[in-house]
C-alpha cells in the first residue's frame, strides 16, 4: 500500500520538505497515522492548509522545513549526518524536543511553526475531535449540559439570553439588501460620496451612521458574507473562512497568534461578545495627554450609551453562567477577590459556546446583525470579497479631493480589479490592515504602523474531577479584576474563553503521546485567559506593522519587562483561582513547567523562561498603529481621525486608540466609530 501524499501541497513544497513534514507529523500527532483512513484525511487537510498559504508564509514554511530536515542541521545539533526523515522514531522525538526547548530562538520558532500547523490541522478534523470527547456542532445535537441551551422562565429584555422551552428557529434569514459579492458584480467601477474599507466594529458602524445621515456609501469587505445556514459550527471550516490568514496569523517570530475576523462584520462576527466600557482614566488620558477629544469622556460616554442599547448589551444573569465562568466567580469569591458577571451583546442567546465560529442563531448583536442591515436599508452598497490594495489621490485641494480605491477581486485562480471613486474614504481595516493599506498607497510615515498594542494574553488551564466541557455555554460571561488597576491602571485581568479542540491543541504545549494525553482530558479541562494592558512605558513602541518589498506584511512585537511582570502576576492569580475552585492539577502553557498541584508550586511561574515560543501567547485585541493625537511624529491621524496631510481620508477602527484601552475593545471601537462618523458628517454635509 502506498503512503498517502500531501496532495494539495505537492505543487508548492519540494519532495524533501514533504518528507520532513510527514516524518515530523508522525511524531507530533501519532494518532493521525493509526490507520489509513485517518492518515488520508489528515494529510489531505494538511495539504489544503499549506496550499492556502500566502506566498510569504509558504516561503517561510519551505525554509523552516528545509532547516529542520537538513543533514547539516542534524549534524550540527545532534551529531548525525542524516536527514530528519531518515532518523529513527526515537531520535526524531529527541530532535523535536531539543528544538522545542533550544536556546536558539530560530530553532524554537521553526519547531512551533511546524507543530502549530500539524496539531491545528489534525484537531480541526471531526474524527480527531471525537477522540477528545468533543460533542460537535450544537445544531446537530442540542443541549447536553445544564450550561447550554435556553434557560427556564420567560425571556426578558433586561437579559441577553433566551428563556422557555421553545427552541429558536434555526437559520434565521439576515436580509441584507445591497450586499454584492464582488466576484459576480456587474460593474468594476463604482462611485460614491464615501467609501468605507472594512466592516467590523469600526467600519460597519461608520457605514451605517453615514448612510443614515444621507451619504451615498460603498462598504468594502475583503472577506465573504456567510448566511446563517452556512455557519455550520465546524471549527476547521469556519476558522478557515472567517478569520484572517485562516486563523493562522502570527507575529514575525511566531510568538503571538493574532485572532482577527475576515468576514462581513469583521471581528464582531467571531468574537466572544464581552462588552466592557473603557475606564474613565483611560478616556481622560486619551484626551488630556494625546489631545484626542473625540475619545474623551464627554464625546465617548454618550456614544457608548447609544451603542450599548443598539447592540443589546446586557448583564448575564446568575443562572446562565457555564462551568468555566463559575470557576472564576466561585474561585475568586473564596479568595476574597474582585470578580463579577459581565455584559454581552446578545439577544435570545441559547448558550451554544460556539460564538467564535459565527452565530448561526442570529443572537449575537454584531455589526453583521445590527449595523450592516441598517447601512443596507439606508442605501449603502456592501461589496464582499474585495481586497483594498491602495488608495490613489485623484485631485488636489479642497476639503475632500477625489480619491480612488483600487481593490482586487479574487475569483478562484484568477483575479481582476475593482475601483471606487469617492471624495471621502474611511479606512477601518484593523490595526494590521489599515497601516498596511496606507503604506502600500504611499501614505505612510509619521506614526503609521507604530505603537502596536496587543493586550498580551496567555492561558492557564486546569483539570477537574468532574466534567467542565468548556466548548458549551456563554464564553466570557464573567471576569476577575483583582489586579486590573495596579501600576497606575496598567494591570492584568482574567476571563474565561470558549475551548474548542483545534484552538486548544495549538495552545497546549508539547507533542506526541504526551500532547495527545492532555487533549484526551479535554472534557475535564477548564482554561482561563490572562490579559495585560501593554504600553506602560509610554516612550516605547512595543510593536510595529510594515509592508515588505514583496508586498507581504511584517508584524513585529516584543513585550517589555512590565508586560512580562503582569503576565506572571496574572498567571499566578489564575492558578490560584483554579486551585480554590477545586482543580486537581493546574497547567500553564509554558514548554517546560510540570503541572502545579498547590500554591507551593506557583513559584515555578516566576522562574520559568518567557522567551519567544517558550510560552503560548496570543491576542484578539489588535490596536494602535494609526493612533489619534496632536503630535504628528507619533500619531497616524489628527484628533479628527483624519490622516495627516490627506483631507477627506479618515481612520475609524482600533488602530486610532492612542494607548491600549485595558479592556476588551469592541464597545470602545464601536463608540469611537460613532463619534468619528458624526465628525465626518458635520464636516462634509453639503
Amino acid at each position: 500500500m502506498t503512503t498517502p501524499q500531501l496532495s494539495s501541497a505537492a505543487d508548492v513544497l519540494p519532495s524533501s520538505a514533504r518528507a520532513t513534514l510527514r516524518a515530523a507529523a508522525r511524531r507530533i500527532v501519532p494518532d493521525a497515522y493509526a490507520d489509513a483512513e485517518s492518515t488520508a484525511e489528515f494529510e489531505s487537510s494538511l495539504g489544503e492548509r499549506i496550499a492556502a498559504l500566502d506566498a510569504h508564509s509558504l516561503s517561510q514554511l519551505r525554509r523552516a522545513l528545509g532547516m529542520l530536515g537538513s543533514r547539516a542541521a542534524m549534524l550540527l545539533t545532534h551529531g548525525v549526518p542524516l536527514r530528519f526523515d531518515a532518523l529513527s522514531a526515537e531520535r526524531q522525538d529527541s530532535v523535536l524536543r531539543s528544538w522545542e526547548r533550544a536556546s536558539s530562538g530560530l530553532q524554537r520558532t521553526i519547531f512551533q511553526a511546524v507543530r502549530r500547523l500539524v496539531v491545528g490541522s489534525w484537531y480541526a478534523l471531526p474524527g480527531a475531535q471525537r477522540t477528545t470527547g468533543y460533542l460537535g456542532p450544537y445544531h446537530l445535537r442540542g443541549p447536553r449540559f445544564p450550561w447550554e441551551g435556553p434557560l427556564p422562565g420567560t425571556t426578558r429584555d433586561a437579559e441577553p439570553v433566551l428563556r422557555g422551552a421553545v427552541q429558536p428557529q434555526l437559520d434565521l434569514p439576515l436580509a441584507l439588501r445591497g450586499v454584492q459579492d464582488a466576484r459576480t458584480i456587474d460593474t468594476h467601477a463604482l462611485s460614491a460620496d464615501v467609501c468605507v474599507i472594512g466592516s467590523g466594529a469600526g467600519g460597519g458602524v461608520v457605514a451605517a451612521r453615514l448612510a443614515e445621515a444621507g451619504f451615498d456609501v460603498v462598504l468594502l469587505e475583503e472577506g465573504s458574507y456567510l448566511a446563517p445556514a452556512e455557519l455550520d459550527e465546524d471549527e476547521g471550516r469556519m476558522t478557515a473562512r472567517l478569520y484572517a490568514d485562516g486563523g493562522a496569523r502570527l507575529t514575525d517570530d511566531g510568538a503571538f497568534g493574532l485572532l482577527q475576523g475576515r468576514t462581513l462584520g469583521g471581528g464582531t462576527t467571531v468574537n466572544w461578545m464581552l462588552m466592557l466600557e473603557p475606564p474613565s482614566h483611560v478616556m481622560d488620558e486619551w484626551e488630556d495627554v494625546h489631545g484626542a477629544a473625540l475619545l474623551g469622556h464627554a464625546s465617548l460616554a454618550p456614544a457608548l450609551e447609544q451603542v450599548g442599547e443598539e447592540v443589546h448589551a446586557r448583564l448575564v444573569p446568575p443562572d446562565a453562567h457555564d462551568r468555566g465562568n463559575r470557576i472564576i466567580l466561585d474561585g475568586a469569591a473564596s479568595l476574597g477577590w474582585k470578580a463579577s458577571a459581565a455584559r454581552i451583546n446578545a439577544k435570545g442567546c441559547i448558550r451554544t459556546g460556539l460564538c467564535g465560529l459565527g452565530c448561526r442563531y442570529h443572537a449575537k448583536q454584531s455589526t453583521l446583525a445590527v449595523y450592516a442591515p441598517r447601512a443596507a436599508r439606508a442605501g449603502a452598497r456592501i461589496v464582499t470579497n474585495a481586497h483594498a490594495d491602495r488608495i490613489e489621490i485623484r485631485e488636489r485641494g479642497g476639503r475632500a479631493p477625489l480619491k480612488r480605491v483600487h481593490a482586487t477581486i479574487a475569483d478562484g485562480s484568477t483575479s481582476h480589479a475593482l475601483s471606487i471613486d469617492a471624495p471621502i474614504v474611511v479606512i477601518a481595516a484593523g490595526a494590521i490592515g489599515t497601516p498596511a493599506l496606507l503604506q502600500r498607497s504611499g501614505l505612510g510615515g509619521d506614526g503609521v504602523g507604530d505603537w502596536l498594542r496587543l493586550h498580551p494574553t496567555t492561558a492557564v488551564a486546569a483539570v477537574y474531577p468532574d466534567a467542565v466541557y468548556q466548548a458549551a455555554g456563554i464564553p466570557q460571561s464573567s471576569l476577575c479584576t483583582e489586579y486590573h488597576d495596579i501600576d497606575g491602571g496598567y494591570g492584568t485581568w482574567i476571563e474565561c474563553p470558549p475551548f474548542l479542540p483545534a484552538l486548544a491543541s495549538v495552545a497546549t504545549p508539547g507533542f506526541g503521546t504526551g500532547h495527545a494525553r492532555k487533549m484526551k482530558q479535554f472534557t475535564h479541562t477548564a482554561a482561563l485567559i490572562v490579559l495585560t494592558r501593554d504600553g506602560h512605558d509610554a516612550s516605547r513602541s512595543n510593536g510595529r506593522v510594515r509592508v515588505r518589498r514583496d508586498g507581504s506584511v511584517s508584524i513585529a512585537y516584543t513585550p517589555g519587562a512590565h508586560e512580562w511582570k503582569l503576565l506572571r502576576i496574572g498567571m499566578r492569580a489564575a492558578a490560584r483561582i483554579h486551585l480554590a475552585a477545586g482543580a486537581t492539577e493546574v497547567l500553564t502553557v509554558h514548554n517546560e513547567i510540570p503541572p502545579l498541584y498547590s500554591e507551593a508550586d506557583l513559584d515555578r511561574i516566576d522562574t520559568a523562561s518567557m522567551q519567544p515560543n517558550r510560552l503560548s501567547l496570543f491576542s484578539a485585541h489588535v490596536n494602535g498603529t494609526c493612533r489619534m493625537g496632536t503630535d504628528r511624529a507619533t500619531s497616524g491621524c489628527s484628533p479628527d481621525a483624519e490622516r495627516w496631510g490627506v483631507p477627506g481620508l479618515y481612520i475609524a477602527d482600533g488602530s486610532v486608540l492612542p494607548t491600549a484601552p485595558g479592556i476588551n475593545p469592541q464597545w470602545t471601537i464601536m463608540a469611537a466609530a460613532t463619534a468619528i462618523a458624526a465628525r465626518i458628517a458635520d464636516r462634509h454635509r453639503s
